[in-house]
This record gives C-alpha cells, sequence and structure tokens, in this order.
C-alpha cells in the first residue's frame, strides 16, 4: 500500500508538471502480471489532478484490476482457443469498415435526404396502406377539466366544454378559469383513450362505451373532485384516421427515401469504379 501512494504521488507530480517519460523501459512498473506490465505512464490518465489520495488510490486499484483481469482473460484464451480464433484481426477490420461504412452513410443522409413530407404523400401512402393502420384501441378527442365537488361553477364548466370555443371562453371567463383546478384540451389531436383513462385514473371499460356528444362525469373517491369531460370526437374501431397516423407515415416515406438513396449510392459508386477500370475482376 505505501508503494501504491508512492506511485500516486508521482502520478499527481507528473499530472501537474505534465512530463512523463514517453520511453517505456525507463517508466516505473507500477503491476506485473507473468511477462506482462502495467507502467506509470499508463495510469496516470486515470487519476485527475484533483483527486484527493484516498480517491486517486481507489481510482489506481480499479485500473490496476481492470488491467490484470484483461491479462488474465487473453491468457485463458491462449490455452482455451485455437490459433484461428485467436486471429482477430479480419474481424476487426470488419468492424472498421462496417463503423466507418454507417458513419459516411449517416453523413450523406443528413446532407442529401429530402426531409419534406406533403400532405398529399401522407394521403397517397395512408390510402395505399390502409390495412397497415387499423386501430388497436379506440380514439378520441376530448376537452377534460376537474373541479372542486362543492364549486357552483360545475355547470357552467360542462357546458363551456361542449363548445368548440372552449379555449377562449376558459381563457376570457376568470370565474370558470379559476373553478377549473385542471384543464386540458384533447380536441385538436387524436388521443389513444387508453392513455387519457390513465392519465385521469378512469375506467378503462366505461370509456369503450362512449360515443361522441357524451360526457365523462367522475368523482373519485375522498379527493373532493369531480372529473368532466366532453367527448367532441370518437373512433372505436377501423382505419384510424390519417392525422392520426400522420407521424408514423412520415417516418415510413423517410425510411424508404432512406434505403433508396443508399440503394442508389451503392449503385453509383459501383458504376463509376467499373467504368473508371478502379474494379478489375480477374476471371
Amino acid at each position: 500500500m505505501r508503494r501504491l501512494f508512492a506511485l500516486i504521488s508521482s502520478l499527481i507530480l507528473f499530472a501537474a508538471c505534465d512530463t512523463v517519460s514517453s520511453v517505456i523501459h525507463n517508466d516505473e512498473v507500477v503491476a506485473s502480471l507473468g511477462k506482462e506490465k502495467l507502467y506509470l505512464s499508463e495510469v496516470r490518465g486515470c487519476v485527475p489532478a484533483f483527486a484527493t489520495p484516498e480517491d486517486s488510490a481507489m481510482l489506481v486499484q480499479q485500473y490496476i484490476d481492470k488491467w490484470a483481469l484483461s491479462v488474465l482473460y487473453m491468457q485463458q484464451a491462449d490455452a482455451a482457443l485455437s490459433k484461428e480464433e485467436l486471429d482477430g484481426e479480419r474481424e476487426l477490420e470488419e468492424y472498421r469498415r462496417s463503423l466507418i461504412r454507417y458513419r459516411f452513410e449517416q453523413a450523406y443522409v443528413r446532407e442529401h435526404l429530402d426531409t419534406a413530407v406533403s400532405s398529399e404523400q401522407v394521403q397517397a401512402y395512408y390510402e395505399a396502406h390502409e390495412e397497415n393502420f387499423v386501430l388497436e384501441r379506440p380514439l378520441l378527442k376530448l376537452r377534460f377539466a376537474v373541479v372542486m365537488s362543492d364549486s357552483p361553477s360545475k355547470d357552467m364548466i360542462k357546458a363551456a366544454l361542449k363548445e368548440e370555443e372552449c379555449n377562449a371562453i376558459m381563457q376570457s371567463d376568470s370565474v370558470l378559469r379559476s373553478a377549473a383546478i385542471r384543464y386540458a384540451d384533447y380536441s385538436k389531436n387524436w388521443t389513444d383513450a387508453a392513455t387519457v383513462a390513465r392519465e385521469y385514473g378512469l375506467d378503462y371499460l366505461t370509456m369503450l362505451g362512449l360515443k361522441s356528444g357524451d360526457y365523462i362525469v367522475y368523482e373519485p373517491a375522498g379527493l373532493g373532485v369531480v372529473m368532466i369531460g366532453y367527448v367532441a370526437d370518437m373512433v372505436r374501431y377501423g382505419i384510424a384516421p390519417v392525422e392520426y397516423c400522420r407521424p408514423r407515415i412520415c417516418e415510413m416515406i423517410l425510411g424508404s427515401r432512406k434505403r433508396e438513396m443508399l440503394s442508389s449510392l451503392e449503385q453509383e459508386l459501383l458504376e463509376e469504379a467499373r467504368s473508371n477500370n478502379k474494379l478489375v475482376i480477374n476471371e
């Protein structure tokens, strides 16, 4: 342990002056395992200049353990694996090439891919692939408010929820605005009924029986509040509305464009290599 702290002191000193020898045989050995040696210059990077001696000791010990395990695994592998299995150069080169290709493709796509998707393109894709957009759960458009059970404004809020201009009404009427503990407008976009049920603690099976124009009135026991919802529109089954499917359709269209672009790039690269006699196939 004394030697470890001495090495740590050296590490801190070297970190401060940034003058560690780059010549391995002049470098102090921190640990050894068989013929393998771990040198001070290799360890120095694991200890920040601001670390306390105690933290430094822990970091150095962790680094030594990690190094020792890597050596031990290699020793075990040398004994257990064949020469062919130990030779990982080809696999490493294949991985390097795959990684570089992936990075290049991502950069190429970022620079060249047209990410604009028009409403007409969305509609055309939707109509051509309707079978992919069958509803799994009901969707609804809903306006929802939570008020105190004894609030005199309950009926007014209930009436306001039915109006398409509910947002403007709630904003302009300070009485209604203050009476509503919570107000949410889901009527502009389709929302999964299960999501609404989960968020407000509603009975999902009860929601399945709703239809457009219905009210939800739910008073949780012991909370002193009543939840009031107005179903502006609802779709229980069949094909999901195109507006609801739009994000998914855009993703599919862009994914298809990306695949086509990369396929074209492959062909262009091969054709160019052949035409310039860069690619030579010996028959």
